[in-house]
């Protein structure tokens, strides 16, 4: 078997042969002996077992390179190479082609590009050598790594531009504070790149770092912080291991010292001195003490307790953790008649004491308190905090259900009056005898729809209306059985016409309003009419349901489509109530698994013989015909076409004027001469508007011309307007002017100008004022009439 051999030459001169098998496959690990076997090429003998160690070296660069040629990385050879160029060197792997280049004649291998060991240290690469004649591979793929020397191109960072750390005040010498840590990017297992040592630049002497761990610690004893509280600290990182040249980073350290419980409570006075009505409630604040200390935080929380006195059962003391204060609260009611003052032993202790200062003394301080109570005309008070009333829903109206009692506490023992709260008792269903606090039904009950009533009783002092107290009063109406059972739902019930005699068709259940103590308990019949009802019948099964079941084989739609089924339902409560519910069963066609089919009225006219296609003509004949009377009624309801339009026509113009007048030659708006002669009016004319329908006869009114009074016919022509028939419809407008009789000045309309003939003197419209300067300028003088 043929053994080849390939060989790298490095920039340092080192000769490394690489002995390859083409049937191995590689790895850059150290590996055992193989045992190969094969036939030789030239005797084809078998070859035995060889030992044959495979060592890998690890070939490097600097990286960073600046020089001005690439970097010479070494050259690959195999004895195959006689020089005459018929082999071709070819090189794979990481960076192959773009950072690594290989002359494919030669087999020397450079560095194309500037190398970054921070991006990338490691590279593995393969080259192989092949025939350029027959393409065929000479030496195996062999495989080498080249690895990036590092330099120290980068200064230290730490994991933050800034720290905040704490420790509690007059702590000893060399106490850890925290650890700053800063990292280098270069190669630690490559010279002292990497190597970070760590100094204090500010901070001395209150804190010190271990130039190793970073970890800053305290330098002076008791420090306190009521002294000073904050600190800054500056950290300085290097690497080179501190030596000259090194690059540097720098931190800053923020360092707070913490409040610790070396201070205990104290008192400001001994003794305190309060006072209470007697009608406080409990849990009513009667005032405030506190205990001062100087620490902050935890250290200052204190707890306020009564450790002795006469009224440690009547009072009690609790702590706002907002203000450090002792609130002092009621815990019982006050009777002025029984005792009028109490002392209080009040302790007020830290609840974080610092055992190291606990020399110091006890942590705690006490004050003496004073409480007197103050006599008050009080309310009445109830026998009992609320009342629970139980009533029959069938109760009778002024029936009494309970009684509330209540007394005056005072030594007056003053007379009390009952009355009930009407905002919780809107509908006044209860009341109260005011004398005696009897409760009794002012209107029937019924449990089913409100089922609890919660009322409140006021109690009222006769002789001081103001003082009065209340009480709830809870009435639970109790059920009895005054509604009768009903189906649960409506059941739609149907039979298939195969069906068989004693086959289930449905199942009914029921429901009942009331709630009896026991359950419910339903019973299903028929009604004694149809007890023996030749097509169904019923089964109880005794557990509020009932199955309806067939009695016969077969039904018919064409003789019975429709079954009415009365059922009636009973309860088991006392008294007994039934009801009768009518189950509806439609006969319907199924298929031979019993599923409903059609129950309609199409699958009953089929089987006579009427084919789909009849049925399609009889309904496109039908709706034909409701087209055509559609039509014909549209066409007798289409609006009349006017006949002409006509400018002259003045029903159908109506004409504005934006000003005052348009003079004496305004002739062509309205014809006037119809109000001048009332004769003309009086022909008889059809409408010019709309198309005839039938030619009458117009009705004719008794002729005007007698009466010069044109106001009054004026108003008759308005009124036959408003009746004829045949009048203008609503979009028409009929117009009738009048100005009046006898005005003193005279008309001023233009239209009397028709008949006037010759020039007119309009001069005295400029002395009329405002309101006709607009005539005045149009017909005022000789200018405007050149105009």
């Amino acid at each position: 078997m043929r053994t080849y051999s390939l060989t790298v030459l490095l920039w340092s001169c080192m000769l490394h042969a690489i002995h390859m098998m083409p049937s191995e496959k590689r790895t850059n690990k150290h590996s055992h002996s193989e045992r190969i076997t094969g036939l030789s090429e030239n005797d084809g003998k078998t070859l035995h077992r060889t030992k044959r160690g495979w060592m890998w070296n690890q070939f490097f660069l600097l990286e960073e390179y600046t020089g001005p040629d690439t970097q010479y990385v070494g050259k690959l050879h195999t004895d195959q190479d006689k020089g005459d160029g018929n082999l071709k060197y070819i090189l794979t792997g990481d960076g192959a082609g773009s950072l690594f280049i290989i002359d494919e004649n030669t087999g020397d291998i450079h560095a194309a590009k500037k190398l970054d060991r921070e991006e990338k240290s490691l590279y593995v690469l393969r080259a192989k050598a092949i025939d350029r004649k027959t393409g065929r591979q000479v030496e195996p793929e062999s495989e080498f790594i080249i690895k990036i020397h590092d330099i120290n191109d980068n200064e230290p960072k730490f994991t933050k531009d800034m720290y905040t750390a704490s420790i509690p005040e007059m702590a000893g010498v060399g106490t850890p504070v925290i650890q700053v840590t800063a990292t280098d990017a270069d190669d630690a297992n490559y010279g002292n790149s990497a190597k970070v040592v760590y100094s204090i630049l500010q901070g001395q002497p209150y804190f010190s770092v271990d130039p190793e761990t970073g970890i800053i610690k305290t330098a002076l004893p008791d420090m306190s912080r009521e002294n000073r509280e904050q600190y800054q600290v500056v950290i300085q990182a290097k690497d080179m291991g501190g030596q000259m040249g090194g690059l540097s980073g720098t931190t800053t350290v923020n360092i707070t010292l913490t409040d610790v419980n070396d201070n205990p409570p104290r008192f400001p006075q001994s003794t305190y001195q309060f006072s209470s009505p007697e009608s406080a409630l409990p849990g009513t604040p009667l005032g405030r003490i506190k205990a001062n200390d100087p620490d902050v935080g935890e250290n200052a929380e204190i707890e306020y307790s009564i450790s002795n006195g006469d009224g440690s059962d009547m009072f009690d003391i609790v702590t706002d953790k907002n203000t450090q204060e002792g609130i002092i609260t009621v815990k019982k009611h006050l009777d002025f008649e029984n005792k009028m003052l109490y002392t209080l032993r009040v302790e007020a202790t830290n609840t974080h004491p610092d055992p190291r200062f606990l020399q110091l003394g006890p942590f705690k301080d006490t004050a003496f308190v004073k409480i007197s109570v103050e006599d008050i005309d009080e309310p009445p008070v109830f026998s009992r905090p609320w009342y629970l009333i139980e009533v029959d829903e069938d109760a009778k109206e002024g029936s009494i259900i309970g009684q509330v009692v209540a007394q005056d506490p005072d030594i007056t023992k003053n007379a009390i009056k009952y009355s009930v709260d009407r905002h919780t008792d809107l509908d006044r269903i209860f009341n109260i005898y005011s004398g005696n606090g009897s409760l009794f039904i002012s209107k029937p009950l019924d449990r089913e729809e409100t089922p609890w009533h919660n009322i409140t009783v006021i109690a009222t002092e006769i002789n001081n209306p103001k003082q009065s107290s209340q009480i709830p009063v809870f009435i639970r109406i109790l059920d009895i059985n005054d509604h009768a059972p009903e189906f649960a739902k409506y059941y739609e019930t149907f039979v298939c016409e195969n069906a068989k005699a004693g086959q289930l068709i449905q199942t009914v259940s029921a429901v009942d309003k009331d709630e009896p103590p026991r359950g419910h308990k339903f019973f299903f019949e028929l009604v004694p009419e149809f007890a023996l009802h030749p097509n169904f019948s019923i089964v109880d099964n005794k557990d509020n349901t009932a199955g309806i079941m067939t009695r016969r084989n077969g039904y018919s739609r064409s003789k019975m489509s429709t079954y009415l089924l009365p059922i009636i339902i009973f309860d088991n409560d006392y008294p007994i109530q039934s009801s009768t519910g009518t189950l509806t069963i439609r006969v319907c066609a199924c298929d031979s698994r019993g599923n409903m089919q059609s129950c309609n009225a199409e699958a009953l006219l089929l089987p006579a013989g009427l084919s789909t296609g009849a049925l399609v003509a009889i309904l496109l004949c039908i709706i034909i015909l409701l087209l055509v009377v559609l039509f014909t009624a549209l066409k007798r309801q289409r609006k009349k076409e006017p006949l002409i339009i006509s400018k002259d026509d003045v029903r159908d113009n109506i004409v504005t004027y934006n000003d005052e007048g348009g003079g004496e030659e305004d002739t062509q708006a309205f014809d006037i001469g119809a109000l001048r002669n009332p004769e003309a009016r009086e022909e008889s004319k059809m409408r010019r508007d709309v198309i005839p329908e039938t030619i009458f006869q117009i009705r004719r009114t008794a002729p005007l011309w007698e009466n010069i009074d044109v106001q009054d016919f004026i108003h008759r022509r308005l009124k036959e307007n408003d009746l004829d028939p045949a009048a203008p419809p609503y979009d028409s407008l009929a117009t009738y002017a009048y100005e009046g009789n006898d005005s003193i000045a005279n008309s001023l309309s233009s239209l009397e100008s028709l008949t006037t003939e010759g020039n007119q003197d309009y001069d005295y419209l400029s002395d009329w004022g405002p309101r006709f300067k607009k005539l005045a300028d149009m017909y005022g003088g000789e200018d405007s009439d050149r105009d």
